[in-house]
């Protein structure tokens, strides 16, 4: 059975460009424009990693991880930051929220897949 990923992202073109290498690699996807979007699509069903940017409308990504980390269904799901902010204050802050791992845009898809399948072994 394929995993399923959730895509939260504000830009469509990275959506995109996620979604087309996650399901090139088997994955099942689905995205959401915001943390608020995304909270609103997690209904209670299993999803094996959630991919997010921090810098988004609405809500931003690491305010999202704190609020999904409250949910029983999600509190074990593993959160990988994408996004442009490479300070070591944010990294943390996001840590401090539940995200599992950090990756700066623009990225390779290969390290992307690299990176997904680590955090999807569990």
């Amino acid at each position: 059975m394929a995993k399923t990923i959730m895509v939260v992202d504000d830009s469509i073109s990275i959506r995109q460009v996620v979604g087309i290498a996650l399901k090139q690699a088997g994955y099942d996807v689905f995205e959401a424009s915001d943390g608020k979007d995304a909270l609103a699509k997690l209904t209670g069903q299993k999803v094996n990693l959630i991919i997010s940017d921090v810098n988004m409308p609405n809500m931003d990504g690491i305010s999202f991880v704190r609020e999904l980390k409250t949910r029983p269904a999600y509190k074990f799901t593993p959160v990988l930051m994408l996004t442009t902010e490479s300070q070591e204050d944010k990294k943390e802050q996001g840590k401090a929220a539940g995200a599992r791992a950090w990756m700066v845009k623009p990225f390779k898809p290969e390290a992307l897949l690299a990176a997904v399948q680590k955090l999807t072994m569990a």
